[in-house]
C-alpha cells in the first residue's frame, strides 16, 4: 500500500486497533496503552508513513495568535519596512490560521516599551516575535514568555539569552567592521573618524555597542597608521545641541569620515547640505527614501542594507513553522551585509521592492 494513499482507518485495520487510537498516536493527544502504541508504531514503520504536514495544518482548524512587539512604525521610517514584512507574512500564512496582534512602543520611551511587552504577555499568545531595543528591560519579559511556555523569536536586535527560539538579523559586530572598511580608503595618520549615535540610550543598546566595537577594532587593526576615533551621542535634531555638535565636528579639517550607526544618516546630511559641509566619507544604514536621495546626490558614500522587511518576515516564517509543523528553527539566521552605492542602487531590485 503506497503511503500517499494510506488512510487512518487503513492503519487502524492493519494494527488491529480503533481509528480513535491511531488518531491519538498520530497527533500525540490523549491516552494510549503501551501495547496499542507499539502496534501502531510497528505499522507506521512498516509502511514508512510520513504525515502530510500541510493537510495536518489545514485540518487543525484553529487560530495561531502571534504577538509582534516592535517600535511604532508611525514614529520611525525604518520600522515601516519591518511592519510591512510582518503584514506580508500574515497574508502568506493566513491559511494556516496565523493572526498577528501588534504591540508598538516608542523606541525612545522605556515605559512605552515595558507596556507593550506587558500587553503582549497578557494576551496569552501562542508565540511572539520581538525587536527588543532596550537590553535590561527586555530580560524579565523573556523570563515571563518562558514561564508561560510562549515560544518567541528575536529579530533586528540580538540579546544573549537561553530562551529565544532564534534570532533573525545580522552580525552587527561584523557590520561595524564592514563600515570601517568602507570608510577607510585614503585614511592616513593624523586623520579623524567619528561614530555618530543619534538620540539613543547607548549604554542600554547592545546592537549599537556591537557595531561600534566592530568599527573600532577594524580601525585599530590598521597598524600602519594612527587614527583618532571619536564617539558622539547626538540628541534629536530638534534639540539645539544637535546642530552645535555637528558644526563642531565638521569644522575639524582632519575629519576623514563619519559613520552613522542607524538609519538616520539623512539627518546628518541635511545639516551638511544646509551648511555647505562636504568632503568627508559618509557611511550609514538602510534604504529609506531620504537616504537613497542623498546617496544618489553623492553626499552618502555607502549604505549597508539591514533588510528589516526580510528580518521580520523570516521571524514569522520560523515561528509559524514551529507552531504548526513542530520544526526547530536555527538558533540564528544571519542575513548578508549588503553594500548599496550610487552606482548599484537602481539595479538593486530586491531591496527596492521592500520599500
Amino acid at each position: 500500500m503506497e503511503n500517499k494513499n494510506i488512510r487512518i482507518k487503513d492503519i487502524a485495520r492493519l494494527a488491529g486497533v480503533s481509528v480513535g487510537t491511531v488518531d491519538r498516536v498520530l497527533h500525540k493527544r490523549g491516552k494510549v496503552s503501551d501495547k496499542a502504541l507499539e502496534k501502531v508504531h510497528a505499522i507506521l514503520d512498516q509502511i514508512d508513513y510520513k504525515p502530510n504536514l500541510i493537510a495536518r495544518s489545514l485540518g487543525l482548524n484553529r487560530t495561531f495568535r502571534v504577538a509582534a512587539v516592535l517600535p511604532d512604525p508611525k514614529l520611525d521610517a525604518f520600522w515601516v519596512q519591518s511592519h510591512e514584512g510582518l503584514q506580508q507574512s500574515e497574508r502568506e500564512w493566513q491559511q494556516q490560521g496565523l493572526v498577528i496582534d501588534y504591540y508598538f512602543y516608542d523606541l525612545h520611551n522605556k515605559e512605552s516599551y515595558n507596556k507593550a511587552f506587558e500587553n503582549a504577555i497578557a494576551s496569552s499568545p501562542d508565540g511572539a516575535v520581538v525587536a527588543p531595543l532596550f537590553y535590561k528591560e527586555a530580560l524579565p519579559f523573556f523570563e515571563k514568555f518562558h514561564k508561560n511556555e510562549v515560544p518567541y523569536i528575536l529579530f533586528n536586535t540580538h540579546i544573549e539569552h537561553p530562551h529565544p527560539l532564534s534570532f533573525i538579523g545580522q552580525d552587527l559586530y561584523q557590520s561595524g567592521r564592514l563600515a570601517a572598511e568602507l570608510i577607510s580608503p585614503g585614511l592616513a595618520s593624523g586623520k579623524k573618524l567619528a561614530i555618530l549615535h543619534i538620540h539613543e540610550d547607548l549604554p542600554n543598546s547592545a546592537h549599537l555597542l556591537d557595531k561600534e566595537k566592530g568599527f573600532r577594532e577594524y580601525v585599530a587593526s590598521m597598524s600602519d597608521i594612527k587614527v583618532e576615533v571619536n564617539t558622539i551621542n547626538l540628541e534629536a535634531p530638534e534639540n539645539p545641541s544637535f546642530e552645535a555638535d555637528l558644526k563642531k565636528l565638521f569644522s575639524d579639517p582632519q575629519l576623514h569620515g563619519v559613520y552613522i550607526s542607524t538609519s538616520k544618516a539623512y539627518q546628518v546630511v541635511e545639516f551638511m547640505k544646509a551648511t555647505g559641509k562636504n568632503g568627508c566619507r559618509i557611511v550609514g544604514y538602510d534604504l529609506l527614501e531620504k537616504n537613497l536621495h542623498f546617496l544618489k546626490e553623492g553626499y552618502i558614500n555607502f549604505l549597508i542594507n539591514q533588510n528589516p522587511s526580510k528580518q521580520a518576515s523570516l521571524s514569522i516564517s520560523h515561528l509559524i513553522n514551529h507552531l504548526v509543523f513542530k520544526t526547530t528553527p536555527p538558533k540564528e539566521a544571519l542575513l548578508p551585509l549588503e553594500i548599496i552605492t550610487k552606482e548599484n542602487i537602481d539595479s538593486y531590485k530586491p531591496a527596492l521592492a521592500a520599500l
